[in-house]
């Protein structure tokens, strides 16, 4: 594992923070593509309707607050306040941003999830890690590893060149494009899997929609 020097992270709040409030409209979140229970039996009703309509729904309207405030301080030229609203904002808009990915990167069985990648995504994950037992093993393993809260991630450059990464509580990926994320904070499978966050990993890859993962690799290739 690693962790991102002062400096840097000082650096990725700033371009979170910016990137947040140069925004014209307030947050939303967004509905789910599909309903609560119909991850059922690897993510229960119950966990869904919690993880969405109140941890993300906490995360939008945090960061709404958030983003007036820092508005607010910016017209006032208060520096200061700016500075000790990034955090928040980081965090908060971390959490939509993640959130919103991680809803769209899972679907029911019966809708596409589960199976495996296709196409081009099939071709760079078999060129890069040999194989796509390869990838959701590495992908597992580091989830599973994040000490505390977090995620793990299969992420993308402009060269389509994949890449596995991790990152602490809700830290947006900024310096790749997101493809598939893996949320192991204890609320995304504790009412369900108790302590053994592993179980809820090797679970997850059953309503992986590898669709809108393959999508997304599509979209980065063409930033």
């Amino acid at each position: 594992m690693f962790a991102l020097r002062p400096a840097a992270r000082r650096a990725l709040t700033f371009s979170a923070a910016r990137s947040f409030t140069n925004a014209s409209k307030s947050f939303v979140l967004p509905d789910l593509p599909y309903d609560y229970g119909a991850l059922e039996p690897v993510i229960s009703g119950e966990i869904m309707k919690l993880h969405h309509s109140a941890h993300h729904k906490a995360y939008v309207n945090n960061l709404n607050i958030a983003v007036e405030q820092y508005k607010d301080a910016e017209a006032k030229n208060d520096i200061a306040k700016m500075i000790s609203l990034e955090p928040a904002i980081r965090f908060n808009g971390g959490g939509h941003v993640n959130h919103s990915i991680f809803w769209t990167n899972l679907a029911p069985k019966n809708q596409g999830g589960g199976g495996n990648p296709e196409g081009d995504l099939l071709k760079a994950i078999e060129g890069q890690f040999g194989s796509v037992d390869t990838v959701k093993t590495q992908l597992s393993t580091l989830a599973t590893g994040v000490q505390g809260s977090g995620w793990g991630w299969l992420a993308s450059d402009k060269q389509g060149k994949l890449q596995v990464v991790w990152r602490q509580n809700q830290d947006p990926v900024v310096d790749l494009t997101p493809l598939l994320g893996i949320d192991v904070w204890e609320h995304a499978y504790y009412l369900q899997y108790k302590n053994v966050r592993a179980d809820y990993v090797k679970a997850i890859w059953e309503v992986v929609n590898w669709k809108n993962v393959a999508e997304r690799y599509s979209a980065a290739k063409k930033q």
